[in-house]
C-alpha cells in the first residue's frame, strides 16, 4: 500500500535523495538519472494515450507498459543485495519476452520500410516517437549506472546503497524503445502510413 499524505518533504533540499533501500545519494547519481529518465518516458507515453487516437488493444498494451515502467524505476532505485529481507520489485526476463512478442505481432501488419521515417504524422504517433527517444535516453542512463555500480549483489547485511544494478532494466528499456517505434508506425496507419525521410529535404 502506498500512502502519500504530503508531496513535499524538504529532505532533498541539500541535493540528496533516498534510494529504495533508504540510503541517501546525490541527485546526480547515475541510478537516479536512470529512473528519472524512465519516469519521463512514462509521462510521454501518457501524453500519447491522452490523444485518444490509439486502438483499444494498443491502449491496453501501453497502460501495461506504464505500470511496468514504475516497476523498472523501483528496480533501478534499489541496489542489488543478496537475500534481502523484503525482496524488491525486479525486472524479469518474461517481461522482455512479452515486449518482443508484441514487437513481432504489431510489426507483422506494417508495410516494409523502404526509407527512414520522420517523427510525425498523427499526434499520437508523434508523441510515441518522443517517448521512444526518451526511452533510448533512459536505456543509456541505465547502462551508465551499470558501468558505475556493476551487476553484483552486495552481501547480506552490507551497508545500504552499495549493491549493483539489475542489467535487465537496460534490456527492458531497449526492447521498449523498439516497441514504441513500431507502435508509432501503427498509429500512422489511419493517415496512410509513415512520414518518409527525403534525403536533402526540400533543398533539391
Amino acid at each position: 500500500m502506498v500512502n502519500l499524505t504530503r508531496i513535499y518533504t524538504r529532505t532533498g533540499d541539500q541535493g540528496t535523495t533516498a534510494l529504495g533501500d533508504f540510503s541517501r545519494t546525490s541527485k546526480n547519481d547515475p541510478r537516479l538519472i536512470a529512473y528519472a529518465d524512465t519516469d519521463e518516458a512514462n509521462s510521454a507515453i501518457g501524453i500519447a494515450l491522452a490523444c485518444g487516437e490509439l486502438e483499444d488493444d494498443v491502449r491496453t498494451l501501453l497502460i501495461r507498459v506504464q505500470n511496468d515502467l514504475f516497476d523498472v524505476g523501483a528496480d533501478l532505485c534499489t541496489p542489488l543485495v543478496a537475500d534481502p529481507e523484503y525482496p524488491p520489485l525486479r525486472v524479469q526476463a518474461p517481461w522482455i519476452d512479452a515486449l518482443e512478442e508484441a514487437c513481432d505481432r504489431y510489426n507483422e501488419d506494417l508495410e516494409k520500410m523502404r526509407s527512414f521515417i520522420l517523427p510525425g504524422g498523427t499526434p499520437a504517433s508523434a508523441h510515441l516517437h518522443l517517448a521512444r527517444t526518451i526511452t533510448r535516453r533512459a536505456e543509456r542512463s541505465a547502462w551508465a549506472a551499470l558501468q558505475e555500480y556493476g551487476q553484483a549483489e552486495a552481501p547480506a547485511g552490507s551497508e545500504r546503497g552499495t549493491g549493483g544494478v539489475n542489467p535487465l532494466t537496460a534490456t527492458y528499456l531497449n526492447r521498449l524503445s523498439d516497441l514504441l517505434f513500431i507502435l508509432a508506425r501503427v498509429a500512422n496507419i489511419a493517415q496512410g502510413g509513415d512520414v518518409a525521410w527525403v534525403p536533402g529535404g526540400e533543398r533539391a
